[in-house]
């Protein structure tokens, strides 16, 4: 492990100091952004810690303590400033969930290193490879809510955002180097354009989200169903993740053994003993609950035709190929949500391929006919 000695972060907890740091990110035409959040620590996970750095200092800001930051709204927004962040989708989904931000003007690092065929592509890899800096992984899954944060904890949040940039020119200068400049230039600009699927996760039923839950008859389903109302209860209650009250693997068991009392209970197995003593017959009472509720039965999923599934395999397959002669991974030479697109409306003529990767003029330029050539003769890619 090697850990520099960096010049004392600026701790940003005030009104005033919010208000400078706005000032000075504003005057800024590139800076790095990084964020901290309580995932496993919270009912409901939030922004913990916003990291900044500029040529000239670091910043830790603290949005527990300042709960209105509208006013980094322009900073974030503005095609002047250049955002640098690592791995931004998620920084970017917290943010805007948050204090609902929107962003223009991107660069993710560690997407570029992705672009490059880099084979690790992580933060503390890139450092150490390019600056001979290893950060202590330890506070990868620390506790960011707390506070005061310990001093050894600050220095790892400062690191995530001090060198990046300068490793944003290194990778920028080799992006160009290798002709892929413009292709990272229409990824960023699409990053830009996320958002946060909260709709989704309010409307699916909680037991549909769990792994191998169409699995289970309708009666289990309703079971299963009243058994997370349970652990969602418990969760919010404690403010714990609902995977420190109960697991999804535990809850799906006991929809399926369906014990009736407490020594069924222990039975069941799955539990441990402290948690059969904690939640035991509030468990037994909700598993009552499901087998006297309206069997529930998940969303009937139209079976795909013949003629999408073989399209969508030789997608597949030709990305992949594409992918080994590009030297990356195959999420690289066409995003999995453009590939579904393209496959579902399977444009016939230039044209239409062109309107429907308007988004990606790169990838359109570069795969274009190859991708008009999959569609056409999908059977000419055979499964390898």
């Amino acid at each position: 492990m090697n850990i520099p000695t960096l010049p004392p972060p600026v701790w940003v907890d005030t009104s005033q100091g919010l208000c400078a740091l706005q000032e000075h990110l504003e005057a800024q035409p590139v800076i790095a952004v990084d964020t901290e959040s309580n995932s496993l620590y919270a009912y409901r996970e939030q922004v913990c810690l916003i990291q900044f750095s500029t040529p000239e200092q670091d910043f830790l800001l603290d949005p527990l303590a300042l709960p209105d930051l509208s006013a980094l709204a322009p900073v974030f927004a503005s095609p002047r400033i250049e955002k640098i962040f690592h791995a931004a989708e998620y920084d970017l989904l917290c943010l805007q969930r948050d204090f609902h931000f929107t962003f223009e003007n991107l660069f993710d690092t560690m997407w570029a290193a992705r672009l490059l065929g880099y084979p690790r592509v992580g933060l503390g890899s890139l450092l150490q490879r390019y600056f001979g800096v290893e950060p202590d992984k330890r506070y990868q899954r620390a506790n960011w809510g707390r506070r005061p944060l310990p001093p050894e904890q600050l220095v790892y949040a400062q690191l995530d955002t001090h060198y990046l940039i300068p490793l944003r020119e290194r990778l920028a200068q080799a992006l160009q180097e290798s002709g892929l400049w413009e292709l990272a230039r229409e990824d960023f600009a699409r990053f830009c354009r996320l958002e946060a699927a909260t709709q989704a996760g309010k409307t699916t039923p909680c037991w549909q989200r769990i792994k191998n839950s169409r699995k289970l008859t309708p009666q289990q389903a309703a079971i299963l169903q009243e058994l997370c109302r349970f652990r969602d209860s418990v969760a919010r209650r404690q403010n714990r993740p609902l995977f420190k009250v109960l697991s999804d693997k535990t809850l799906l068991h006991l929809a399926q053994t369906a014990p009736r009392s407490l020594y069924a209970l222990r039975s069941a197995g799955g539990l441990s003993s402290k948690q059969v003593e904690r939640y035991g017959r509030s468990l037994v009472r909700a598993i009552q609950r499901g087998m006297q509720a309206r069997p529930l039965y998940a969303p009937h999923t139209p079976r795909r035709d013949e003629a999408y599934i073989l399209l969508m395999e030789a997608m597949h397959v030709w990305r992949k190929q594409a992918a080994q002669r590009m030297g990356v991974e195959s999420d690289v030479v066409l995003p999995r949500s453009i590939m579904l697109q393209i496959v579902s409306q399977a444009p016939r003529t230039p044209q239409e391929l062109q309107r429907l990767m308007q988004d990606t003029p790169w990838r359109y330029r570069q795969f274009g006919q190859e991708i008009l050539d999959v569609i056409l003769h999908p059977w000419r890619y055979g499964k390898h």
